[in-house]
């Protein structure tokens, strides 16, 4: 059998992924205001994850020069954070960001209390400047 769809057979993924208990994992560590722990950053400034039900959103707050600049608000994917931080499983988030002359791919998950995010950011429009993975971290705000 292909060696791929063998990877991808539930009995050889961590058992993380296929725990029910994985579904049910409280969001509280993640919601909230964040703000940058380097005030000088050039790229995310502030991140706001909030959560309705079942659903979440992040909303981001970008450096620009001398002014904010807000992003448009990302629905977020629930993910399975398989780092596990003091043995305990833990909830990650994936989001989208479309600027028309860029996306912003964005991963945001809490490690010892700080919020860490990655952002692989490409661009579309054909001005040859090269697509980037950044990585920044956050505070919560009290």
């Amino acid at each position: 059998m292909d060696q791929t769809l063998l990877f991808k057979q539930e009995r050889d993924l961590d058992p993380a992924l296929t725990d029910p208990a994985t579904r049910t994992l409280n969001a509280d560590k993640l919601t909230g205001r964040w703000l940058n722990t380097d005030p000088k950053t050039q790229g995310v400034a502030e991140i706001t994850i909030a959560q309705d039900g079942n659903e979440f959103t992040v909303s981001v707050i970008g450096a620009g020069a001398g002014e904010s600049i807000e992003w448009p608000r990302a629905k977020a994917t629930v993910l399975a954070n398989l780092e596990e931080e003091a043995g305990q499983r833990a909830l990650a988030f994936a989001a989208d960001f479309d600027f028309g002359f860029m996306k912003s791919e964005t991963y945001i998950r809490v490690n010892k209390g700080v919020l860490v995010i990655v952002l692989f950011n490409t661009f579309n429009d054909d001005s040859g400047r090269s697509n980037y993975l950044n990585r920044e971290f956050f505070y919560r705000q009290a």
